[in-house]
């Protein structure tokens, strides 16, 4: 997430960002506990779920959960 965020520059506030890395490590977890085979490509799936969250919190939204479920929806496509 760090790296999109270098590379997209915007600005969050300390607690906006706490939600956000808090909500890629669960939705990671999540991801993982799934047992879904990556295929060699668990950082494209890990910035996939970053991506999506940034890109969520950047339409305003806060809210963790909500941020973990649309990550998660996202590479379900």
């Amino acid at each position: 997430m760090i790296r999109y965020l270098s590379e997209n520059p915007e600005y969050f506030d300390p607690e906006t960002l706490d939600v956000m890395i808090r909500a890629l490590d669960e939705a990671w977890e999540r991801f993982q506990a799934n047992g879904r085979p990556l295929d060699g490509q668990t950082g494209a799936a890990h910035n996939v779920l970053a991506k999506h969250i940034v890109d969520m919190a950047r339409q305003g939204e806060r809210d963790r959960q909500r941020l973990i479920e649309g990550a998660l929806l996202r590479l379900k496509l």
